[in-house]
């Protein structure tokens, strides 16, 4: 079999329209679900031109399963970790992410719908899945609650926005101003549906979250478990901001050391590769191929974390300052934790034993790990203290008043605060740690971040505004 690293992106695509494949490419990455209308008009067509390259590519690069037909695209991926970035999809028309209630009736609507009906009302949808709703502990359904109602009203939204559901009758809002009286139809389109909800096996089936994770290391083979190693590097440099080479798996870090891998994705997606001692990296310079713009003019919290990376510059540069470095843990670490915290949460009765998944094995010897592991260092990064962190951000407040921060965060200074770092950590740019903040080699793209004037707009609103220099100054 062909080694992952030696096949080429784009390989029939002459080099006149690499542009236009590379755009695809970046729109079916960056969108759930793509139909005649979502995200704009055009859009599916530039798309399926180059569906059959690009499914090809997105096979063979990332294992990743492409389903394209005149109507709509979705993209199917494979999961190598659990990470709270990916629900970043699920959110309202207002950009607020859906909580555990809205996640639960979304899924509960979807599986309401049954393939004989091609229309359902509203009345009937709410009928149907309340019993359901209802049937689970700590959720349920009341018309008579305008939370509730407002979570279905999120739910119907998100689907008609994806063209799983089309309105053809009637209106939410009547509904959700009475529902005794007010009503809608719905036109349902079932093969949408069913690209939206398609897990990595049968959910019922399930002793573990882990068992949603993909399992490409299986094969007894080392040329296939080396391939699916490749593959998996691709996954993280694509999905990541930054992957670190101590934090990641040996294989894997080993596998984004050597060429092809980096090169490969940077001619499929027309992203540039940013190679350093510490990890490896896809830069975006358009700054449209990604769901965290950064630096972004976007909000209080996309400002707010720039302004305390350039204080946190300050800090590690101040030689009067000695911030203590500790090594960073690595992703596996973070992945037992957080599936330990899930898996504590899944209920003991109701799964189907004798076909049951749990943690994908791991078929790496120990000696080919140490070996792999020996090559790459502990990653060490400067601990900066909760202390130090509230500081900054009483001094931004001091310095630039506290209505620079919007009417949401001007009495939230801890709010903003944990929003920021929570971002930031998103970014891969620091790494949260009992007592404080693990700044990680990234940050330092980010450390001549420039804090401009408050800018006072018509509405006497003021805003924060600044500007990145070269990142490899």
């Amino acid at each position: 079999m062909t080694p992952v690293a030696a096949q080429k992106a784009a390989g029939t695509v002459p080099l006149s329209d690499l542009g236009s494949y590379q755009h695809a490419v970046r729109l079916v990455l960056t969108h759930d679900v793509i139909t005649a209308t979502r995200p704009r008009p055009g859009t599916l067509e530039q798309v399926l031109r180059w569906a059959d390259q690009m499914t090809t590519d997105l096979r063979e690069l990332l294992g990743y399963t492409l389903i394209a037909t005149t109507r709509q695209v979705r993209l199917s991926r494979r999961l190598d970790a659990l990470d709270p970035s990916q629900s970043a999809i699920f959110s309202s028309r207002y950009g607020k992410p859906f909580d555990r209630r809205r996640l639960a009736y979304l899924c509960l609507v979807l599986a309401s719908f049954q393939r004989s009906r091609v229309e359902i009302s509203l009345a009937d949808l709410v009928r149907a899945f309340t019993p359901a709703a209802n049937a689970i502990d700590g959720l349920g359904f009341d018309p008579t609650v305008s939370a509730h109602k407002a979570a279905v009203v999120d739910v119907l939204d998100w689907l008609a926005d994806r063209g799983a559901l089309r309105l053809s009758d009637g209106s939410l809002e009547s509904w959700t101003a009475d529902a005794d009286c007010g009503d809608a139809l719905y036109d349902i389109d079932h093969d949408i549906c069913a690209a939206l909800f398609r897990p990595a096996r049968p959910v019922q089936h399930l002793t573990s979250a882990a068992g949603l994770l993909d399992s490409t290391f299986v094969s007894a083979k080392r040329s296939a478990q080396r391939e699916a190693a490749a593959q998996r590097a691709a996954r993280a440099l694509l999905e990541y901001p930054v992957v670190y080479y101590a934090q990641a798996e040996p294989e894997i870090a080993e596998a984004l050391r050597q060429p092809g891998v980096a090169e490969n994705l940077a001619r499929l997606t027309g992203l540039a590769v940013e190679r350093r001692a510490e990890g490896i990296m896809l830069a975006d310079a358009g700054g449209r191929f990604t769901d965290r713009p950064f630096p972004g003019r976007g909000g209080a919290v996309n400002r707010a974390a720039g302004l305390l990376l350039a204080k946190i510059a300050d800090l590690i540069e101040d030689p009067d300052e000695t911030l203590a470095a500790l090594p960073v843990p690595a992703e596996p670490e973070d992945q037992r934790d957080l599936l330990a915290r899930v898996d504590s949460a899944l209920p003991a009765a109701g799964v189907v034993q004798e076909l049951a998944w749990s943690a994908p094995a791991d078929v790496f010897d120990d000696a080919e790990r140490a070996t792999a592991g020996a090559l790459i260092p502990p990653l060490l990064a400067p601990l900066v203290e909760h202390g130090r962190l509230s500081a900054m951000i009483d001094d931004l407040y001091a310095e630039l008043g506290a209505t620079s921060f919007t009417i949401t965060w001007q009495h939230d200074p801890r709010g903003l605060l944990a929003a920021a770092l929570s971002l930031l950590a998103d970014l891969r740019l620091l790494r949260p740690v009992p007592g404080g903040a693990l700044v990680l080699p990234a940050a330092a793209r980010y450390r001549n971040i420039k804090l401009a004037l408050p800018v006072r707009h018509a509405d006497g609103q003021l805003a924060l505004d600044f500007g990145a220099g070269d990142p490899d100054e």
